[in-house]
């Protein structure tokens, strides 16, 4: 009657590398953490940290997100700190964009904020790279590569011949 083939209970073979799904109807006031992948069609404020991030259409998050892969067909008003990044064509960002390898924008993607590239962006909070839209930056990298000093030491020596 039974059989030797048992379906496995509900929860014995579940991973972390499930999604969560934040329903439209749900809005979180508070940090998010998941170590598996989060769909979010609601609202929520406050930071979200999680393996994989999908903010849908209907989606909006305000506040900080940290990942490995983050994709926004939302809003979002805050940082992203990721590997991958996908902007699609519905997607409103207001905040930084690191990456770590890959950036994607599809067309109609509205993005405010600076773009910067990183050696990894979820696994330092020390970011070596620059700015890609940055003017000022750049002036002071030609100015390092010029005279073979640190941008800083230069300025001090800037300001103290002002003064003289």
């Amino acid at each position: 009657m039974f059989g030797k083939d048992k379906k496995k209970g509900f929860f014995e073979d579940r991973k972390d590398t499930e999604r969560s799904l934040i329903s439209e109807t749900v809005s979180i006031d508070g940090t998010v953490n998941s170590s598996g992948a989060i769909d979010i069609a609601g609202l929520i404020k406050g930071p979200v940290y999680s393996k994989e991030i999908v903010i849908k259409e209907t989606g909006s998050i305000s506040g900080e997100v940290e990942a490995d892969k983050v994709e926004v067909h939302g809003h979002l008003n805050g940082k992203i700190s990721a590997d991958n990044v996908v902007i699609g064509s519905t997607g409103v960002i207001k905040g930084d964009i690191e990456f770590g390898t890959n950036l994607r924008t599809e067309d109609g993607a509205d993005i405010e904020g600076y773009i910067k590239k990183t050696a990894s962006a979820t696994k330092s909070k020390s970011t070596t790279g620059d700015f890609l839209f940055s003017k000022s930056r750049e002036k002071e990298d030609k100015k390092i590569r010029k005279n073979g000093k640190s941008a800083s030491i230069n300025k001090e020596k800037e300001d103290s011949e002002a003064l003289v």
